[in-house]
């Protein structure tokens, strides 16, 4: 389980991010890596832990022109990174994958936010619910030859059954049961998430933001594991 729990590093500085690591060490071996910390040293930090042998999700959600993505994408592999996000939009999607033709990076197609509810879709003007809509793009991410799919645990089942055995299904918005869900609106808890065909889960604040990140990690673990 301990390679398929990915610790979000959702933390304003680098130093705080180096010291989360160092504290998860031998308990934790995947990060994720996102707009706040990118933006803060973060892109370094990644290229450090990759060359080191862990492995991490760049969670960049990557959406522009078609030779934009490729290009993009291009330097992302010689960084080593494990994961990368993108928008599960077609164009896009079959752009990067040809991009990272012959590499070992796994693209991920974001399909609808965890921090989305119905309301939210229709507000940003798709005539679908998100459940509907994230099953229409987990079609359209396998027809892209996509490496996986994020998508709210939820709806991981329902994905599972799309997109076969093989791919990966990462899910976020994970809260252990009797934790706050933050401005996350569609949450599932580890062993849950496990069960329904999860084969990541992404945490973040439940660990990063615990008094004690490691125990917080190792529980979930042992949630995980007791699925």
């Amino acid at each position: 389980m301990r390679d398929r729990l990915i610790v979000g590093l959702d933390l304003p500085t680098l130093k705080e991010a180096e010291k989360a690591v160092r504290e998860l060490e031998g308990a934790v071996s995947f990060y994720k890596i996102g707009y706040q910390l990118a933006f803060a040293g973060g892109l370094d930090f990644a290229r450090e832990l990759a060359s080191g042998g862990t492995k991490v999700f760049l969670d960049m959600k990557l959406l522009d022109i078609d030779n934009t993505v490729a290009k993009g994408i291009e330097n992302i592999v010689k960084m080593g990174m494990t994961m990368l996000t993108l928008h599960a939009y077609p164009k896009t999607m079959r752009a990067a994958v040809e991009a990272a033709r012959g590499s070992e990076l796994c693209l991920l197609g974001v399909t609808v936010l965890t921090s989305m509810d119905e309301q939210d879709v229709i507000d940003a003007g798709y005539e679908y619910d998100p459940h509907t809509l994230v099953l229409r793009r987990s079609e359209q991410a396998l027809h892209a030859g996509m490496g996986g799919i994020v998508c709210s645990a939820e709806e991981a089942e329902a994905v599972r059954r799309i997109v076969g055995p093989d791919l990966a299904v990462v899910t976020p918005g994970i809260r252990p049961a009797g934790s706050a869900h933050g401005d996350q609106k569609r949450v599932v808890t580890p062993a849950q998430a496990i069960r329904n065909g999860s084969s990541h889960l992404v945490v973040g604040r439940p660990i990063v933001a615990a008094p004690d990140r490691r125990a917080a990690a190792e529980a979930i673990l042992a949630e995980m594991q007791s699925a």
